[in-house]
């Protein structure tokens, strides 16, 4: 009985290297795989936003090349969230990045059923944290995305998509309320569908280390559903540029222009500043107008495979038509940790903390962030 008896604890302390053994190389190993094959990767989701809170739930990532033999080939992403949050949000979300072999092909998609509640202060870019007034808004969203690579780094694309929109006042009596500019309160539907234009040299869609990528897309919204629903345009552009600066320093600059014109534009509708992605220190929606002019610089220093740190720096507004000036810009500023769990794709989780301004009376604005996937 003591042989059989060491013998089982023997094999339990093997059996218990093992794993650990297995553990490190696929979550805290320097090494990459170079078989480029799939992985999948089924997550507890936890992330952290101001507007959110802590977001806790089930995720699920998958990530492939559609043409392992080509190196060039960018790697194509789905994603799929079941999430609520300490704050009452409540997520939905299924999203896919494909490229197509010899890039030839972008394909993107959306779904996303969301509630969610959150501080509405009002519109422009000089709103005061006295006027917050919490809001619940319920979202749909289906939209989708193709592009095709007609000549080299140029990539000609059509899009559509529908957005429905859902309100209620939490606290009747305040801004919301008494604000006689805002238009279809109760929220309401947009149907789109537009053209787009990208040039990209970027060696990774997703960790980006050299390479430019230019994107302008243009959307209609017809007079679809009457009334008071919104029917116009909406244009976006971004741009993004990298420098490698050395084998663990990479430099990269993004700037973004958002503006929606139009009849009957909706306060859900207009372009917010602030979130984990642009503006990192602003609580998303705490400035909002019919434009949105914003930038942001970026050092990444990737100690290994795994991981990372990086300081950023921006600055942005919104502004109505004719009123973009060069004092309303708000700084925004922080730094932030990475891990790739992902290193031969560049896949990781972000964590951030971002700086804002102080206002009078105010205090300062700040941001932390806990996030899948680079800023840009």
């Amino acid at each position: 009985m003591k042989r059989i008896s060491l013998c089982t604890v023997m094999v339990m302390i093997a059996a218990n290297v093992s794993a650990q053994k297995k553990f490190i190389e696929r979550y805290l190993s320097d090494k990459t795989d170079s078989s480029r094959r799939a992985s999948f990767m089924p997550v507890p989701v936890f992330r952290y936003s101001q507007e959110i809170g802590v977001e806790f739930g089930l995720g699920a990532l998958f990530s492939t090349y559609l043409d392992r033999k080509d190196l060039s080939n960018r790697s194509s992403n789905f994603s799929a969230v079941l999430s609520g949050s300490t704050k009452g949000q409540y997520n939905i979300s299924l999203k896919s990045d494909i490229w197509t072999k010899g890039n030839t092909h972008h394909y993107i998609g959306e779904v996303r059923f969301k509630r969610m509640p959150f501080d509405f202060y009002g519109l422009g870019n000089n709103t005061a944290e006295a006027d917050k007034d919490r809001l619940v808004q319920g979202y749909v969203k289906i939209a989708f995305e193709a592009e095709k690579k007609l000549l080299p780094h140029m990539y000609t694309g059509v899009s559509a998509g529908f957005e429905n929109y859902h309100y209620t006042d939490k606290e009747a009596g305040g801004i919301y309320t008494t604000d006689q500019t805002l238009i279809h309160k109760i929220g309401g539907s947009v149907v789109y569908a537009g053209l787009s234009q990208s040039y990209d040299t970027r060696n990774s869609n997703n960790y980006t280390t050299k390479g430019f990528m230019g994107r302008l897309t243009y959307q209609y919204a017809p007079d679809f559903f009457g009334g008071e629903n919104f029917s116009g345009s909406l244009i976006r552009a971004n741009v993004r540029s990298f420098w490698s600066l050395s084998p663990k320093f990479v430099l990269g600059v993004n700037a973004l222009f958002h503006s929606v014109q139009g009849r009957n534009t909706p306060f859900y509708l207009l372009p917010q500043m602030g979130n984990d992605e642009m503006m990192r220190g602003y609580y998303t929606g705490r400035y909002r107008d019919r434009n949105l002019l914003a930038g942001q610089t970026e050092l990444r220093y990737r100690y290994n495979n795994r991981f990372g740190v990086v300081a950023f720096a921006g600055a942005g507004q919104v502004f109505d038509n004719g009123d973009l000036g060069i004092k309303s810009f708000k700084p925004s500023y922080g730094a932030g940790g990475r891990y790739f769990f992902d290193p031969e794709k560049g896949l990781s989780v972000r964590v951030d903390y971002g700086i804002g301004e102080k206002r009078a009376n105010e205090k300062r604005q700040t941001g932390f962030y806990i996030s899948l996937a680079e800023a840009f």
